[in-house]
């Protein structure tokens, strides 16, 4: 996002669909097997959650700052969370996420079960997330400021953290 408003979901050149697969091609080479995973980290505009400065390094393997000495991990750390988390049990419907950073693993997530709960420590990183995940459509998860060792209590249980 930026001061105009949600930069393009699409994107171009480096920021382009095209340049998504070619991410989730890379993480299937490592090993990445769960296809619904893969589907949802193409699906989701990686671009968006990074500083536009930085939108060209996006789909790059790597983590990238993202502000306050945090980063957005990078891709194939959430892809492989996220098929360790879902595994062979099925979908999980709520989950857990501690430390929402820029939304970025909330987003691929919120494609895969019913509802995240999040809870980020900064609270600055807390309200961008929650207006970029808002400004995307995403509906299914919910972002609070707070520490995630109390976790989000009313919320509870989860069927993974």
């Amino acid at each position: 996002m930026n001061a105009r408003g949600p930069r393009d979901s699409v994107g171009i050149g480096m920021t382009s669909r095209r340049t998504r697969l070619r991410m989730v091609e890379r993480l299937r080479d490592k090993g990445i097997r769960d296809e619904r995973v893969l589907a949802a980290m193409g699906a989701v505009p990686r671009h968006l959650f990074v500083d536009e400065a930085l939108a060209s390094r996006a789909y790059e393997d790597t983590a990238l700052p993202i502000g306050f000495s945090q980063t957005i991990s990078q891709p194939y750390v959430v892809a492989r969370m996220i098929e360790s988390l879902i595994g062979d049990n099925g979908m999980p419907g709520r989950v857990l996420e501690v430390g929402t950073g820029c939304g970025y693993q909330a987003a691929v997530l919120a494609r895969l079960v019913r509802h995240v709960y999040s809870v980020e420590v900064i609270p600055e990183l807390a309200a961008d997330a929650a207006d970029r995940l808002a400004a995307l459509g995403v509906g299914n998860v919910s972002v609070r400021t707070g520490d995630g060792h109390d976790g989000w209590p009313e919320h509870a249980p989860y069927d993974g953290i």
